[in-house]
Parts: structure tokens; C-alpha cells; sequence
């Protein structure tokens, strides 16, 4: 008689932390997780409304870090779960970690979720900075952090942290104050009540877009002149504040500041990212660039130019580049020649990890 013995295949164990899991990845896994794009940008179907086969082969395909939602992905509540439940479990079954689902919902005139879904509004922001009340920020912001955490969101590309230099600035009305004392209390109200309902916060546009007079969506170039001084005197001070208080991301906008001398967009310039918001302000989270899509970064240079700078800046993640196969391509090709170091991959992709460790994004084993 002959015994037929069968053994299991023991099951795949996951890495559980984020040493584990940076051991384990590739140079271009790690590159990946460096960027945050439409889905439309995974897919290739707009609007991108469900999470069907096309994304989970597509999450695959191209393992990104993260995804940013905008109004046309938005139709229901529980369209808006699903989709976002179902992104989350492709790209944990393909690597072992989620991902990064952002929005902007600042409240106001920018509130993606608000309009669409219905969840809680707000008025502009300059409503509430004008009675500068840090119960009130911290309630607004842990309100949207609320409504946006049930839906699965775990990034909020806001508050605004610019302050009112310019009246003809861009932002309008999406700016608490032109006091920079008052913009520092409320935006860091706003952020901490957001991230204490479980949602990153993310302050914008460092350094500061308040004092500009133009458009960094429409113009090729958009130049603030600034000195370092004037910027520690005003738009230094809500930045300063925030990340004392724990701010998780900051996004890096395209203004040119005179002072910075290098005539480059901010989240390009290593003056910008690296001498002064991680080395002066002391920044240890994520910082992140505004779209690269936006006419100052596109129209300019290449999507594998612009990437390759902001990495060489101190940018940890690189947000909707014009295109992300061109982008993820250059930034590995400069690690392999030399242009820049694994270590320096390494630096951003640990503080991506640790951040995701901590909204408990990682696969369970």
C-alpha cells in the first residue's frame, strides 16, 4: 500500500513593518511609491468611477503610492466606499501596503466632497479667520476629518497656509488671513482636528503663495519677490507653527521666490525644499509637490525632468505628473547613474512607509 503524502504551500508572509517591506522592494517599487496620481492616470477610463478589473490590474501595473480623488470620481456614498475599499485591497494584495487616498476638501469653494456627497459645509475660510477662534478650526477640522475618514480618504490636501500679502493672489478667499499669526492659529487648529480624526493633514503652498500675482494653474511662471526675511517675518510663521505641531505633509507649490536666488519653482529648488522647509522650519514628514500637471511645471520642463528635480530637491512625493510611466523611468535611470543615491530613494520611501504604518495601511499577515 502506498501512502501519498501532500504538503501546503505555506502562505506568503507579508512584511509587518516598514523596514521589512523597504528591505524587500525593488528600486522601481520604491520609485513608485514616490508618486500620487489621478486614477484616470492608472486606468485610462475617465471619469474613474468604480474599482473593476481595469484598476486592480492596473494597481499592479503601476504600484503607486497614491491616488488622488477629484469631483467626477465622486457619484454616491457608497459608490465612493467601494471604490475607495476596493483600490485599498488591490494594492495591499500587490505589495503589501495600501495607499494614499487624498482629496481636496478645504471647505468653501474647494470641497470636492462636500458638493458631491453631501457631507458636512463650510464657508471660506477667511470667514472663520476673521474671528480667529481655535475651537472653532479645531471643530471644522475634525468634522471634515470625520466625513472623510467614513469614506475611506486618508490624505486631506488642505488647510490653506498661505497668508494674504497680495489681494491678488490666486487663492482669495481660501486664505484665513493676511495676519500671519492668525493664519498660523487656524490652520494648525484645522490640521490637528484633522488629524485627529484620522486623517493626514497636509499645509499648502509652501513657501507661500500669498503674495503673488498671478496664476501657477495657467502661467508658465509665476515669480514672488520675496526676501528670506520677508518670508520668516509672514509666510514662514503658519509653516513654522504647523510643523511644530505635528503637521504630517506639507505640498511644495511652483512659485518662483526671488529671495531663494535660484530662479526655480519651489518644490524643484533644494534651497526651497531642503535649506529651508526640512533644514530651518525642521520638517520631517512628507512633503509633497502641488500638481505637476499645473502650466508652471508643464509647460516648462519634462515630466522626467521635473521629477528628477523635485527627488534632488528633498520632495517625497511627486503629485500628478504630466506622465507617470516618463517620470517613474528618469528617477530610476538617475539612481543608476549615479545622479542620485538609493540612499536618498530610501529617505523618502521610509518616511511614505512609516507614515502608512501608522494609518495602519499595511496588509495583515
Amino acid at each position: 500500500m502506498t501512502t501519498t503524502v501532500t504538503t501546503e504551500t505555506p502562505p506568503e508572509v507579508r512584511p509587518s513593518n516598514p523596514q521589512e517591506l523597504l528591505e524587500q522592494m525593488s528600486l522601481e517599487e520604491k520609485v513608485y511609491q514616490m508618486f500620487m496620481v489621478k486614477p484616470e492616470q492608472l486606468t485610462g477610463v475617465y471619469p474613474t468611477t468604480a474599482s473593476g478589473e481595469t484598476s486592480k490590474n492596473a494597481i499592479e501595473e503601476y504600484p503607486v503610492g497614491g491616488i488622488v480623488y477629484f469631483a467626477d470620481n465622486l457619484v454616491s456614498v457608497p459608490q465612493t466606499k467601494d471604490m475607495i475599499s476596493n483600490v485599498q485591497q488591490y494594492a495591499k494584495d500587490s505589495s503589501g501596503v495600501g495607499l494614499f487616498t487624498a482629496v481636496d476638501e478645504e471647505g468653501g469653494t474647494v470641497a470636492r466632497v462636500s458638493q458631491k456627497l453631501g457631507t458636512t459645509s463650510f464657508s471660506n475660510m477667511k470667514y472663520y479667520g476673521d474671528i480667529n477662534d481655535a475651537g472653532q478650526g479645531y471643530t471644522i477640522g475634525y468634522t471634515i476629518g470625520s466625513d472623510l475618514h467614513r469614506l475611506g480618504f486618508n490624505v486631506d490636501f488642505a488647510p490653506v497656509a498661505d497668508v494674504n500679502v497680495n489681494e491678488y493672489n490666486e487663492l482669495g478667499n481660501r486664505i484665513f488671513s493676511s495676519n500671519p499669526y492668525v493664519v498660523a492659529n487656524m490652520a494648525t487648529s484645522v490640521a490637528t482636528g484633522l488629524q485627529d480624526a484620522g486623517v493626514c493633514a497636509t499645509f499648502k503652498h509652501f513657501p507661500g503663495l500669498g503674495a503673488e500675482n498671478g496664476n501657477t494653474h495657467d502661467d508658465s511662471y509665476v515669480t514672488i519677490d520675496r526676501t528670506v526675511d520677508q518670508l520668516r517675518e509672514e509666510e514662514f510663521v503658519p509653516f513654522s507653527t504647523g510643523i511644530n505641531a505635528g503637521v504630517d505633509f506639507v505640498m511644495v507649490g511652483h512659485q518662483i521666490v526671488t529671495g531663494f536666488g535660484d530662479n526655480l519653482p519651489a518644490d524643484l529648488s533644494y534651497t526651497a525644499v531642503t535649506a529651508y522647509l526640512r533644514n530651518e522650519l525642521g520638517f520631517d514628514g512628507i512633503a509633497i509637490t502641488d500638481s505637476q500637471q499645473m502650466n508652471t511645471i508643464s509647460t516648462v520642463y519634462s515630466s522626467g525632468d521635473a521629477a528628477v528635480m523635485s527627488v534632488k530637491a528633498g520632495i517625497d512625493i511627486i503629485l500628478m505628473p504630466e506622465d507617470l510611466q516618463e517620470s517613474v523611468n528618469a528617477v530610476c535611470n538617475a539612481v543608476n547613474n549615479g545622479e542620485i543615491s538609493e540612499s536618498r530613494i530610501d529617505e523618502s520611501v521610509t518616511r511614505i512607509l512609516n507614515q502608512k504604518y501608522e494609518l495602519g495601511l499595511f496588509d495583515e499577515n
